[in-house]
This record gives C-alpha cells, structure tokens and sequence, in this order.
C-alpha cells in the first residue's frame, strides 16, 4: 500500500460482521482460564496481553501503523514524547553510559538528556546539527551507546543530514535515534536514510487535533545489536528467567525489551481513548501534511516580503538555512512550522503575538488551527544563554505553527500583527 493508503488501512482489517471503525478496548485487564495460562504470560508477554500498564488491543493497532508508516518492525507507545525519548535513551543507557545529541533538538528534551539523565549517571554529549564527520567522531567516547538528533528541530527548524550521522553512528558500533516528530513520515522516512530508531510526540502532527498527549518509538528491526557493545541484549535477563532478547526476539529484540523492562517497571503507557483519538489523526495525516506544507510556504514567503524579520527559517523557502539539506530528506515540504525573528527583539515579538486575533497564543504547535510560542519565554525558559543560542533561539524569534485555516486568513492576521509593532 502507499502510504495514503496505510494511513487509512495497516494495523486494524475488521473480518466478517466485525466493527468497521477500530474499537476502543477500555479494560485494565484480561482473563485467562488457567493458572498456568496466566504464568506463561508472564513468562513470555509477547504471548498475550496482561495488563494495560504496557499492552492494550487499541493501542496496539496504533503501533502496528506507525511502525508500517515509518517502515520499521514494531512499535510501542508512551504517554508522551518526552517518554519516548527518555525510554529511547534508557533502553540502553544505564549509569557510567553517554550519548551524543544535536544541540539543536527541542528545549524539553534538551533538559532531559543534559539535567534529569545527567543526575541518573548518563551523560549526554552535545554537539552542532551541522557537525562535520571529522567532529562528530571527536565526540565519541569508549562508553557512547547512541546518537540522537531531530530531522527537523524544534524550533530552530535546522535540518539534520541524517545519512551522515547515520554513517558516524555505525562506524563506532552504535545506533542513530531520530525524533522525526516535524517531519512525520509523510515528509521523511529516517530508516530509509539509515536511522535506527525513530521517536515521536504524537501530540504533534500525528495526532493534528490536539486531543491527547502521546508518544511512541519505533524500531527498524535493522541494527546489530550483538556486536558487543550491548549485553543487556544479547546476556540473560534474569528478570525473564534468564531470556536473551536478540535470540528470543530477533526481529525487534530493542522494542521488545522496552517493552518487557522499561513499559513494566515505568507504565508511561496511554489509554486506550488517547490512541483511539491518536487514530483518527492519522487517518487523515497524509492529507493534512500536503495542506500545511501548501500553506506554511505561503506564509514564509510573506513574512520574508515584509522586511520586518531579521531572518526566516523555513527550509522549503528558497535561500532560507537547510534548504539544501531539505531537498534531499524532505522533498514534499517541511512541515507547517516556521521561526522567523522579528526585527525589535523580545519586546517586538511578545508585541507582535499579542496582536494577533486569529492565531492562538499557546503552549502547542503542529495543530489543525494556527498558534504562535515565543520559545525563550516558554518552552526554552529554562535554557541558558548559550544553550538558547545552541539551540538557535533568540529573543526576537517567534514560532509560528501554520495551520489549516484559508491562507489568505492567516496571512491577514499576520499582517495586522506586524502592523501592531
């Protein structure tokens, strides 16, 4: 199937006399008829379902779609994609362990990988999204398990040039962990460019409604994970008796593992309405990714007429930063989200936000409706100086999450807010 038709069709295929439209299974829990039923289970999870702490029938359709749309071997979702990243990471890093990330990925996550996991013994290495290979090799230490980077930040919205990371990644032995929340796999597929593992907040443009807050990660089935570097995939988990994942679980031997540990222990899982709701955005995903990238284009193009930014990132735009990264990763568009910075700094564009009428003033982005964020005020708040110039943020830059309104609307509404400043 293509992968408008994915959208509409992978995970769920009701038979004879059942419901068209995927069911919401609202049960805690399941019934066995035996003892030894309900053991082998827990021997063994991937056998049945146990508890709704890390398997539900809904959500599970869910995964099954994502991991087809991403191209990858199984999925699992979280309760969020700050979840998913931490379990991303925690699956397998432990104390004594680093990483390497982008500086440039999304503000939260910056605090996650360089306070929270720093305090639990894992230390995250940042560099530049536009490291060269000889750079990016620099940065390995003998304990680094992973790299981690977004194909488009947020909200610098630099474009990272996944095939080279990917490349830097195996050479030392490790996997490439992509966020591809931006992008959504209607734009990218980051496996297809070497990528390991892909994470998203589906609160974002999958979901498109703003609904529910969710994750989810998925495995691409692809990465040798027995080439030493990682026992806790190839040794005995004694907490399964003794079972070794990438011989018990040699397609998704990661995912099953975050599952059967992490999802366990943790039980950062989603309801079965939250991805009941998750659905029903990616029905129409495919659909709604071409119109905001129609429209975002317009917009940027406005916003650069105008003469009032100091500069506009939006990597489908003619001349703008990443353009020539954007043409080789994300050919169809890059997502409905623009960073412009208004001329006038911080006072200019808190001015310029509060004046507009038509576009929302939230702590959101990658909607069906318009909204605006002012990052250092909000979800960079807790950034320093130099980690906001890191991240490509300053106090005249404004995010503006283009959405599905008639783009005249939109653009009129910006020009009143331009002329409010």
């Amino acid at each position: 199937m293509k992968i408008e038709t994915q959208c509409l069709h992978e995970g769920y295929s009701p038979k004879n006399g059942e419901p068209r439209v995927m069911p919401i299974v609202q049960s805690t829990t399941y019934v066995y008829e035996s003892t030894d039923d309900v053991a082998a289970v827990f021997d063994d999870p991937t056998k049945g379902l146990i508890y709704s702490r890390f398997a539900n029938p809904t959500t599970d359709v869910v995964e099954k779609k994502i991991a087809a749309l991403e191209g990858g071997a199984a999925a699992m979702c979280t309760s969020s994609g700050q979840a998913a990243s931490l379990l991303s990471i925690l699956n397998i890093c432990e104390a004594g362990d680093s990483f390497i990330a982008s500086a440039s990925i999304y503000g939260g996550t910056i605090n996650l990988f360089g306070y929270t996991l720093k305090k639990m013994g894992i230390e995250c290495i940042f560099v530049d999204h536009d490291a060269t290979e000889e750079q990016l090799n620099a940065a390995f230490k003998d304990n680094t398990k992973a790299v981690f980077g977004e194909t488009l930040a947020n909200p610098a919205l630099t474009v990272l040039d996944i095939e080279l990371w990917a490349k830097v990644a195996h050479a030392h032995g490790v996997p490439l962990i992509i966020d591809n929340t931006f992008a959504t796999p209607i734009l990218c597929k980051p496996i297809e460019w070497g990528a390991d593992i892909v994470v998203h907040s589906t609160s974002k443009y999958m979901d498109g409604h703003a609904l529910q807050v969710g994750g989810v990660i998925v495995d691409s089935g692809k990465f040798d994970w027995t080439n030493g570097k990682f026992p806790s995939m190839t040794e005995p988990d004694e907490s399964y008796h003794g079972l070794v994942y990438t011989e018990k679980y040699p397609a998704a031997p990661y995912i099953t593992k975050a599952r059967m540990q992490l999802m366990r222990d943790f039980g950062c899982y989603p309801a079965a309405n939250s991805s009941f709701l998750l659905n029903l955005g990616l029905e129409t995903l495919a659909v709604r990714m071409k119109q905001y990238c129609e429209n975002a284009l317009k917009v940027a193009e406005y916003i650069k007429s105008t003469g009032k930014a100091e500069f506009v990132t939006y990597p489908a735009l003619e001349g703008s930063a990443g353009h020539e990264l954007a043409k080789k990763y994300l050919p169809n568009g890059t997502s409905g989200v623009i960073s412009f910075s208004i001329k006038g700094g911080r006072p200019a564009a808190v001015k310029f936000m509060d004046s507009l009428k038509l576009a929302s003033n939230e702590v959101h982005v990658a909607d069906i409706r318009t909204c605006v964020l002012h990052p250092a005020s909000a979800t960079h708040r807790q950034l320093s100086d130099e980690q906001l110039v890191a991240a490509g943020i300053d106090g005249g830059l404004i995010r503006l999450s283009v959405g599905l309104e008639n783009v005249e609307d939109i653009i009129a509404d910006l020009k009143q807010g331009f002329a409010a400043v």
